[in-house]
């Protein structure tokens, strides 16, 4: 079955993912919007699992401070090329993670990729950052954090 336009610009739209990847989900679907929603996760999962070993020699670091002004944290995150570092979706990635690690102040890299995302708690921190690999092509690691707060030692 042909993939219906307007479903392919709302998908695309949605997920960020590739035309070629949108149209071809939603043909495999039979244009049901939720199964091929389903099947994008899926891949990106996938591609994910595949460049798990490749290495991660650039990125950024990211700085997030509370509203309040009490709490903040440095994120280091990393990718496979500086051309992904510096896209706009990289660096909300790395943002997102900031903010994530100033709430939750996990104590390691371990237990954040556990965590459920607090913007979406159908997601974990390792099931974001997988949906990033899939729509980037590259492999991302958190390799370090630091929570700031007024008062600790």
């Amino acid at each position: 079955m042909k993939a219906d336009i307007k479903l392919l610009k709302k998908l695309r739209e949605q997920t960020q993912v590739s035309i070629a990847d949108v149209r071809h989900a939603l043909e495999e679907s039979d244009n049901d919007y939720k199964k091929a929603l389903i099947l994008l996760k899926d891949k990106g999962i996938e591609k994910a699992r595949k460049k798990s070993d490749r290495e991660t020699s650039q990125g950024v670091v990211e700085s997030y401070i509370h509203q309040n002004g009490r709490v903040g944290a440095m994120v280091e995150l990393l990718c496979e090329t500086d051309f992904v570092a510096r896209t706009d979706e990289f660096k909300n990635l790395a943002h997102e993670i900031g903010m994530q690690v100033a709430a939750m102040k996990p104590k390691n890299v371990e237990s954040l990729l556990k965590q459920e995302y607090i913007r979406d708690t159908s997601l974990t921190i390792d099931k974001l950052i997988k949906s990033a690999i899939g729509k980037l092509g590259e492999n991302i690691v958190i390799k370090r954090f630091k929570v700031f707060e007024i008062g600790e030692d």
